[in-house]
């Protein structure tokens, strides 16, 4: 069956099962391989998108229940990795083998888009379902800090140049 389906503000229509998982859709039909596979399960985590600007397990997630929502992958996030959590996850050189940090950094995207200044307690309970098996989850928080920083320095530049009527 057809299901339109917008991801990373684009739409697009998909001719698939409506039980096939939200991942295989992305990362099969359509190509977005950021997304990973992990557990198939949703135990691990590292399959998350932003489901209507929440934080899913994609490989939970049946594409019928994904239709003309917006769906947003590590690809959709900035078209230039400019993102904030993109950019501090680059500073603080959070991934050892990497394998886990898309799903990390969507479920980090998701958080701060709700909490914008994220207690360490904020972000031990949002990062608690999303596993690594490197064990960098002591600079995933350090980056989290890291890119709410980053997005109230942008913020207050953006802000400031709005009041100076300047670009």
């Amino acid at each position: 069956m057809p299901y339109k389906l917008i991801v990373n503000g684009r739409s697009t229509t998909v001719d698939v099962p409506g039980d096939m998982p939200l991942l295989w859709v992305l990362r099969d039909v359509l190509n977005l391989r950021a997304t990973k596979y992990g557990c198939g399960i949703g135990q691990c985590r590292a399959c998350t998108v932003h489901l209507r600007g929440v934080a899913v397990a994609s490989c939970l997630t049946p594409v019928a229940s994904a239709a003309d929502t917006p769906i947003t992958t590590l690809e959709g996030l900035s078209a230039d990795g400019t993102h904030p959590v993109q950019l501090a996850w680059q500073e603080i050189d959070v991934p050892q083998c990497g394998y886990c940090q898309a799903g990390q950094m969507m479920t980090a995207a998701a958080l701060l888009a709700k909490i914008s200044q994220p207690t360490d307690q904020d972000i031990n309970t949002a990062m608690n379902a999303n596993l690594c098996r490197c064990g960098t989850y002591l600079r995933v928080r350090q980056a989290i800090h890291k890119a709410a920083s980053l997005a109230a320095t942008t913020q207050s530049s953006l802000a400031a140049q709005n009041a100076s009527g300047k670009p």
